[in-house]
């Protein structure tokens, strides 16, 4: 791929992403064209139709969620932090928006080879992260990583089902739900 169709294809998939976060997934493609800079025919060369564009943009997501857990995991000091530092990243209210444009994809959007391998090792990342901070002492030994996948689920992804009041103040609700991880909280 040229380097100039390459720029334009993270254009294209960045611009989709802004947009869907604040229309949905039913966002008119003119407006990502516009977005991103580049002609509607462009958009529709890369992107034959909005499924194409919202496959790519699934693995879009996942990677950030991928680069963003290593980003944690680089600059905090401990596991359990970059746990933390990860799980309110995640609950910006941009990135909840898109989260939750994605959570009503068709299930083939998301089903792609590229998707299910980048997610299958954010996943992995996650869980060592888990293990580590279990080692270390400071979260709660039954406390799993898929655990903390249904928080982000919840927060990120489905947030129009929690009260208005929660949805309100995602990084609030994340931390006390964090807190109660942590290896100090009772277990139920």
């Amino acid at each position: 791929m040229r380097a100039d169709a390459r720029r334009n294809l993270g254009k294209i998939v960045e611009a989709a992403a802004a947009v869907m976060a604040e229309r949905g997934p039913a966002a008119p493609m003119d407006l990502i064209a516009r977005r991103a800079g580049v002609g509607v025919g462009t958009l529709y060369r890369r992107f034959p139709d909005r499924a194409a564009l919202l496959a790519a943009m699934g693995e879009h997501y996942v990677h950030s969620l991928a680069e963003a857990l290593d980003r944690a995991a680089e600059r905090e000091p401990d596991a359990w932090s970059a746990l933390r530092a990860f799980v309110l990243w995640t609950g910006d209210a941009g990135r909840g928006a898109l989260a939750a444009a994605l959570a009503v994809l068709p299930e083939e959007a998301t089903a792609g080879p590229g998707f299910m391998e980048i997610r299958a090792r954010w996943l992995e990342r996650l869980a060592v992260l888990v293990r580590r901070a279990q080692a270390d002492g400071r979260m709660r030994a039954d406390v799993t990583a898929d655990d903390v996948v249904a928080l982000l689920n919840l927060f990120a992804c489905h947030p129009g089902s929690l009260p208005a009041h929660v949805a309100s103040r995602p990084a609030w609700f994340l931390g006390l739900m964090l807190d109660g991880m942590s290896a100090g909280a009772a277990p139920h």
